[in-house]
């Protein structure tokens, strides 16, 4: 098994109102011996904001905004900014996160030149009601049922008059494009699914139609192994290593005291990401400490960036949904042992 070093709490809720009921699930990007941090930030009454901190290196607590770096502006996001993820690509970053209304939680996306001013492009991803997409995705016949089987998420609060549209989240970016092409990840349960295109202008009703009449094809992950049995995520920006793409997602697993939260690994091909190379079968890490086991939620590790330094990969992650916590590896040790699980990890796929 992988050796995982867990460095602590790097970042709690502070006495300001912005964040005055937890920080949470981090962006975070290396920018030569720096490391900015955009996360989410919780006000009494579940409103989210991103918050803004700077590392001098990956653990040293530099600066830190004491007022939102983004806000709610627009319809989808009048209850919270979340959860967001940055990559660059070429000379653009790119940031996504989950706009939330109050009732739907979907995937949006800003970009920036500097990592100051942000542009907010709106959502990302199919914008069809949960009964739309059920319809679709029966019609193909060709997924995991439980793609359609969520109706008591969707209509646990019984109200009719709600329009209840997909939720589609985790939304992140690979960090070049791949044949030409911009690609990401978004997770509509309990899989994760990739969308790869010349531009974000191709994201139009149609194309999402075509989209779901072949949602097989656009499956990059399924849940497989009893720790992600309920359902998987993606968790950080996939890292390019000479063997391929290292994935850090999240996997849930329904246990009698609740749902657990554990952070995974798994390795796809440069050329086509939707190719899996191997996956870990064991957690790379799971809740241990206090302050993983109780909190805003309990039993929760939600790795949501990773950056290197040297040989090591640090992976920043929400524990317990209000703190900011770190952990460390050897990051070709763990592509080794990804490899180990080559044939193992074909095999679960025929």
């Amino acid at each position: 098994m992988i050796e995982v070093k867990k460095i602590g709490i790097l970042l709690e809720k502070s006495g300001q109102e912005f964040e005055n009921e937890g920080v949470l699930n981090p962006a975070v990007i290396r920018v030569g011996d720096s490391v900015h941090m955009f996360y989410r930030a919780v006000q009494k009454g579940n409103h989210s904001t991103v918050g803004y901190c700077r590392f001098d290196g990956p653990l040293t607590l530099a600066e830190r905004w004491d007022k939102p770096f983004m806000v709610p502006e627009f319809d989808y996001e009048t209850q919270g900014v979340e959860d967001a993820r940055i990559t660059k690509i070429d000379d653009t970053y790119y940031m996504t996160y989950t706009g939330y209304d109050g009732t739907n939680a979907r995937g949006a996306l800003a970009t920036s030149t500097d990592l100051i001013k942000f542009k907010k492009h709106g959502l990302i991803v199919p914008p069809i009601s949960y009964a739309k997409f059920v319809f679709l995705a029966e019609k193909s016949g060709t997924v995991n049922e439980n793609y359609y089987h969520n109706h008591k998420f969707y209509y646990q609060e019984g109200d009719p008059e709600k329009k209840i549209m997909l939720w589609d989240k985790n939304c992140l970016f690979f960090p070049r494009r791949i044949k030409g092409k911009l690609v990401f990840m978004h997770r509509i349960r309990p899989g994760i699914q990739l969308v790869s295109v010349k531009s974000l202008d191709e994201l139009t009703h149609d194309f999402w139609e075509k989209y779901f009449h072949h949602l097989h094809k656009h499956i990059v992950m399924d849940p497989v192994f009893p720790h992600e049995a309920s359902y998987i995520g993606s968790g950080c920006p996939p890292i390019e290593t000479k063997q391929g793409w290292l994935l850090i997602y999240h996997g849930v697993k329904e246990t009698p005291k609740g749902l657990i939260y554990c952070a995974c690994a798994a390795l796809l091909e440069l050329d086509n990401p939707l190719k899996e190379i191997a996956r870990l079968p064991y957690e790379l890490f799971k809740p241990e400490y206090e302050w993983e086991l109780k909190g805003e939620v309990n039993n929760v590790v939600f790795p949501t960036g990773a950056v290197v330094f040297g040989e090591t990969l640090f992976i920043y992650y929400g524990a317990a949904d209000d703190k900011i916590a770190c952990a460390t590896l050897n990051l070709q040790a763990l592509v080794d042992e990804l490899l180990t699980y080559k044939e193992a990890s074909k095999n679960e796929k025929m």
